[in-house]
């Protein structure tokens, strides 16, 4: 992205525009000081209408690394990186079988944090700690990703003009400015600005490319005649991990942290159900899209290597760019647009790392009679050590602490059984479900570090949770059936 033609002090100025406007949104959010409750500051009262929840949803599963990450995948990839529109419909799958309950019982009961329905179904301290430890593991490692992933975005579309340094820091000043104002209202709003931004921008990118390329047609054609490999039928094991991976992907991200308490947020049953129906519909408009631009960058600059094609998004917006000027300015849309997904993503960790840390611990563990704008307050304070942890880390990362701390998914797909099977089966039990939940995090946290798998294509975050179900599910029955009356079976 570094020779993107509108780099230097245009790309400066945008950002500073972007900056500005995230700025005030937190501060009109945030006036009158009416979130210093923590069902306001981190639900924003379970307020959230149509509209701000959908895309508060999009930026939850679609960050700007999802359009500078996946079109040189797909260009590296093929055809069988179509992968990343089925896992991504896969997410709204599992968002539906158990969303719309959650957010019923959480209307009920007034969940604030999303470890919230695990303490209440299951009554149960150590499953509950782990439930934390998983959580806190994950969105670490989330922000970690996404203060990268912001250094680079800044850098690559000012062309270094703001170095990858400054530019970190800069947006971390301004995503914690605007969060710590006014909490989820203004990451939500925030979500509303980058998503539309983002939308215009790969359509924009997507009628650019096809104008360079000739259209479909003329696109696979040359890729069958150039590059078949990538167009055939992929070898079995390909097929087994891509079906893997739909599972696994769907699975984790929809039980991420930051998604439950979206849930929790909405207006109302309705609300949440029809902004699940519009994210049905994202999969194809962006990573479908995505998809098809990467493709199009095989075309336009064939034989890139693997360094070399991390920068094709840049290349490609830098041909579109070139085209006329209303392409040019739709890029730039876009690459700010980027960069702000990247900090709305970062955002949404972040408040749901301070609620767990308000709520889950100082509230429950430490000072349970605490007034909840202190616990709030500690939520803040704590969330802000733990983005400047993770940016040291980010910049001098110990080798073998970050290849631990780089689980995610692995770990994070653990906690589907304690929320699915938990809505939905009475007899599921704390004490397997503990275990299960354990046993998947070691098996799927071991085999990452010790580099082993996949396993015939199965990723060993879904061996781990098979290991997770099958404990949970037979520890759970074994009970039942322990505790059943002398003569209640049917005969």
């Amino acid at each position: 992205m570094n020779d993107l033609i509108f780099a230097g002090p245009g790309g400066v100025a945008i950002l500073c525009a972007y900056a500005v406007v995230m700025l005030g949104i937190g501060w009109y959010a945030g006036r009158g000081g009416s979130d210093t409750t923590a069902r306001g500051y981190f639900t924003a009262g379970g307020g959230l209408g149509m509209v701000t929840l959908f895309f508060t949803l999009y930026a939850t599963q679609y960050s700007g690394n999802s359009v500078v990450g996946y079109a040189p995948q797909a260009y590296r990839s093929g055809f069988l990186w179509w992968q990343s529109v089925p896992f991504m419909i896969a997410v709204i799958a599992v968002y539906l079988l158990f969303a719309p309950r959650l957010y019923v019982l959480a209307k009920r009961k007034g969940f604030v944090t999303p470890t919230d329905f695990v303490r209440d179904r299951f009554g149960s301290t150590k499953l509950n700690l782990l439930t934390i430890a998983l959580m806190l593991w994950g969105l670490g490692n989330y922000v970690l990703e996404q203060l990268v992933a912001m250094g680079h975005g800044v850098a690559g579309l000012t062309g270094e003009t703001i170095p990858y340094e400054v530019g970190v820091i800069g947006f971390i000043v301004v995503m914690l400015a605007y969060s710590w104002t006014g909490g989820m209202r203004a990451v939500a709003m925030t979500d509303v600005l980058q998503g539309v931004a983002m939308l215009v921008g790969i359509g924009a990118l997507l009628v650019g490319a096809m104008y360079l390329t000739g259209g479909i047609g003329t696109l696979t054609t040359y890729l069958a005649e150039t590059s078949p490999e990538l167009v055939g039928v992929p070898e079995k094991s390909d097929a087994v991990n891509w079906l893997a991976m739909i599972i696994m992907i769907g699975f984790g991200a929809s039980v991420y942290p930051h998604a439950i308490q979206r849930v929790y947020s909405a207006r109302s049953e309705r609300t949440l159900k029809r902004s699940l129906a519009v994210m049905a519909w994202m999969p194809l408009v962006t990573t479908g899209v995505v998809f098809v631009i990467g493709l199009a960058g095989l075309q336009l600059f064939p034989g890139l290597g693997t360094e070399e094609s991390e920068q094709l998004v840049g290349l490609i917006a830098n041909e579109v760019a070139a085209t006329n000027i209303v392409l040019y300015l739709l890029m730039i849309l876009l690459f700010g647009g980027i960069v702000c997904a990247i900090v709305s993503t970062a955002d949404s960790a972040v408040l749901s790392f301070a609620s767990v840390v308000a709520g889950d611990l100082y509230g429950r563990y430490i000072a349970p009679d605490a007034p909840d704008r202190r616990k709030v307050l500690v939520g803040k304070l704590v969330s802000v050590a733990m983005v400047f942890v993770l940016l040291i880390l980010a910049w001098n990362p110990p080798g073998t602490l970050y290849s631990i701390f780089v689980l995610k998914f692995e770990l994070i797909v653990q906690l589907a059984p304690v929320f699915i099977l938990g809505l939905y089966w009475k007899r599921m039990a704390a004490g397997p479900t503990f275990w299960g939940m354990l046993a998947g995090a070691v098996v799927a946290g071991g085999a990452t570090l010790l580099d082993a798998g996949p396993f015939y294509g199965v990723p060993a975050g879904l061996v781990g949770l098979a290991a997770n179900v099958v404990i949970c599910v037979a520890g759970s029955l074994l009970i039942a059936g322990r505790s059943a009356p002398v003569g209640s079976a049917r005969t």
